[in-house]
């Protein structure tokens, strides 16, 4: 793996659910806010079935209230909710609008996101939420930068922007880049402890200091650092 490129200025992270950013890549984020980049998440669901034994609309907002700590945690200010469906998220069109509007209106130099592949790197089986989400995310990447695609977006003052560079990729079993996290570990695992409702309800024990360590330990190695973290790159430049 490369060190990744963090020659930008402003990035957006999109993802399904409360919790996505913060295995491992909040990491990432808090290196990148400390160094006075801008950071915004977007999250298309609020989590409402992800606790077991707690009615939908509590979990709602409790899992709302423990992402916005866990931004805050690393450094980031604005999260989006769109309030999709927890757990039947799908691929579409109007899919595709939400994101591009979401990236008309925040305008980053990159954009983060899950992998769409059936597994988190060669074994675990990934949730049909992430998949969609990302998928949806690499299309709105492109109808962001297109006026003709999703008009109503121009009709309502939202210009098209073309000016992400990449999509960065995290839980794929291809990374190509690394961040180097080692000095924002912390931050990081601050970040996953505030999910503390959510991570109750597993029903089984979690360290989250041990996971993040044990899963940024992998990619530090191959760029000759402690922790990092490990991200496919794909580039949005072009046809």
């Amino acid at each position: 793996m490369e060190h990744l490129d963090e020659g930008w200025d402003r990035a957006l992270a999109i993802v399904a659910h409360p919790d996505d950013m913060e295995y491992g890549a909040a990491a990432a984020v808090a290196r990148w806010t400390a160094q006075g980049k801008q950071v915004a998440y977007v999250i298309a669901t609020s989590g409402e079935a992800g606790i077991d034994g707690m009615d939908p609309a509590t979990a709602a907002r409790v899992r709302r209230r423990e992402q916005v700590t866990a931004a805050a945690a690393v450094g980031v200010e604005h999260v989006t909710f769109l309030g999709l469906p927890d757990g039947v998220v799908e691929y579409s069109v109007a899919l595709r609008r939400l994101l591009a509007e979401q990236i008309r209106r925040h305008r980053p130099d990159v954009v983060l996101t899950t992998t769409h592949h059936l597994t988190f790197g060669d074994r675990q089986l990934n949730q049909a939420d992430h998949r969609h989400v990302a998928l949806a995310t690499y299309d709105a990447v492109k109808d962001a930068g297109n006026r003709w695609i999703h008009p109503d977006l121009t009709h309502a003052g939202l210009e098209p922007h073309a000016g992400v560079r990449s999509v960065l990729v995290f839980g794929s079993g291809s990374p190509t880049h690394a961040v180097d996290v080692t000095d924002h570990l912390d931050a990081g695992v601050a970040s996953l402890r505030a999910h503390a409702t959510y991570l109750a309800g597993l029903g089984r024990e979690f360290d989250p200091e041990a996971f993040l360590s044990s899963m940024t330990s992998e990619p530090g190695r191959a760029v000759g650092r402690p922790h990092a973290v490990a991200f496919e790159q794909l580039s949005a430049v072009g046809v």
